[in-house]
């Protein structure tokens, strides 16, 4: 008793909050989870989720379970609720976080942050932007000494792929990367070159057999046309149109028809990252069944593809002069366009949706879209950006969890971990006020610049709190401090 009352006063003395020892008591005990709407892909039901002292699931409840477990006295502490969706945490497979190199655009510390009041549990960092890039085992290993002790969810890496590192794959393989990521355009970044055609066959023969996959940025270059032009009839560089115009569809379809062309050939994951243009799909389901035909019968046939919370979200028209917070790359499209990614969403030829989180500081943004920086910031709020849609049209938080959570998990090869309420994965969980609506302000922002094309939009659905392991990392608007993240990697190159 001495020894507790000591460690208590201890605890009082250090300011310590009852928050943070919340997680010393999490660690001893057991934990159930309660809510009227638990929410799985396939359905919705009154029930709980046990938590082991391991911070595992250990039990996926209906409600008559539940009230057993509570009249048997068992020494475990109760979360209820109450009317809120309880959920798994959501999987961000494509985050530029940019540390180290250029963390004055992004740090691990506020992107995690972050995720975590998103009710995102794992986020997966991209190769480029940051310096050195992820190209090799060394700089794998600088990226990850950055990250160590900063992280306030799961982070796992993908490598990157450049003209001559072929060499350095299968020991990136080894230390853990999900994946790889290569450009066939010019990345925007000088650090990270991008793939010519005739290498991607040599690309293909190194991975072959890996069980790896290999990421596109798909767009490529079929036209010599400089994007600028000169004189009195040039479309000023403000308008939107005049972005959209020199990034066409075409560039999305020729590199999709490269793509296709080596999956037959090889038994490489193949992956389209950030689809915008829907003509994209059927050209990677064709690629798809030639590979099913040849014998191939893993998930998906190892061809995948993902498309962001902007693509769904906004159209072309809706683009005002000048503002450049909405430009990426490939760009945003019609209103056409955008309703077919939802015919996809709806009948399931989409197989995630990430958020494409490329910050950058408000000086590399301006008003003119042809210089601009492409990327659109939105890791915080990608749960309710999607929420906001889909419920719109009749979705319900089951299409959330697939699509954000265990679909981006299964990409990654996390889904014995990540990305779902199933016995014996990690209690990532995240309570979701699915009624409740806000607005994006500054003030709500916790990644480091505060650039939104949601900014001043009224987004439906709120994330109430975020666990880790069945640890509190977020609750009320307050990301609880002593980061509780891990870096999903192979620790024995990492010591």
């Amino acid at each position: 008793m001495f020894f507790v009352l000591l460690f208590t006063g201890f605890l009082l003395l250090s300011n310590i909050s009852c928050r943070d020892l919340s997680f010393v008591q999490k660690q001893t005990q057991r934990q159930l989870f309660i809510s009227k709407r638990v929410v799985t892909e396939a359905e919705e039901f009154d029930g709980g989720v046990l938590v082991n002292r391991r911070g595992k699931i250990e039990g996926v409840l209906k409600r008559s379970a539940v009230d057993a477990i509570l009249q048997g006295n068992e020494d475990l502490k109760v979360i209820d609720g109450g009317d809120m969706a309880l959920m798994a945490g959501a999987v961000d497979s494509h985050v530029h976080v940019n540390e180290p190199g250029r963390t004055s655009w992004e740090g691990f510390v506020t992107a995690t942050q972050a995720a975590a009041a998103g009710g995102i549990t794992t986020i997966v960092d991209m190769p480029l932007n940051s310096v050195p890039p992820t190209t090799t085992l060394k700089n794998l290993q600088i990226k990850a000494t950055a990250a160590r002790e900063e992280v306030y969810v799961d982070v796992a890496f993908w490598g990157g792929v450049v003209p001559g590192n072929e060499k350095e794959l299968h020991d990136l393989i080894r230390a853990g990367v999900v994946g790889f990521k290569c450009y066939l355009i010019d990345s925007g970044i000088d650090e990270f070159p991008y793939i010519q055609a005739d290498e991607l066959e040599n690309v293909f023969a190194v991975l072959n057999g890996t069980g790896t996959v290999l990421a596109f940025h798909a767009e490529l270059n079929v036209t010599k046309t400089s994007n600028q032009c000169y004189g009195n009839y040039c479309p000023s560089p403000e308008l939107y149109g005049t972005y959209l115009a020199s990034r066409p569809d075409d560039l999305e379809t020729a590199a999709a028809s490269l793509i296709a062309e080596y999956v037959p050939k090889s038994d490489v994951h193949v992956h389209v990252v950030h689809v915008s243009s829907a003509a994209v799909v059927p050209i990677l389901e064709e690629a798809r069944e030639k590979r099913i035909q040849a014998g191939n019968k893993r998930w998906k046939a190892g061809v995948t593809a993902e498309t962001c919370h902007h693509y769904l979200t906004f159209d072309s028209d809706q683009i005002p002069p000048g503002h450049t917070e909405y430009k990426c790359s490939p760009p945003i499209r019609n209103n056409t366009n955008r309703e077919k990614l939802w015919s996809y969403i709806e009948h399931g030829r989409l197989d995630l949706i990430a958020s494409d989180h490329s910050p950058s500081t408000a000086d590399l943004k301006g008003p003119n879209f042809m210089t601009a920086w492409g990327g659109v910031s939105s890791v915080q709020f990608g749960m309710s950006i999607f929420w906001t849609e889909a419920s719109a049209r009749g979705y319900g938080l089951g299409t959330v969890s697939h699509y954000l959570s265990a679909g981006p998990a299964r990409l990654c090869g996390l889904q014995d971990k990540k990305g779902a309420l199933k016995v014996g994965l990690d209690a990532d969980l995240v309570f979701f006020d699915s009624s409740a609506s806000f607005v994006v302000t500054p003030k709500e922002i916790l990644y480091k610049n505060k650039i939104s094309p949601y900014m001043n939009r009224v987004l439906r659905g709120k994330v109430m709190q975020t666990y880790l392991r069945g640890q509190l990392i977020y609750e009320d608007g307050e990301v609880l401090r002593n980061p509780k993240g891990q870096l999903l990697l192979n620790n024995d190159y990492f010591n």
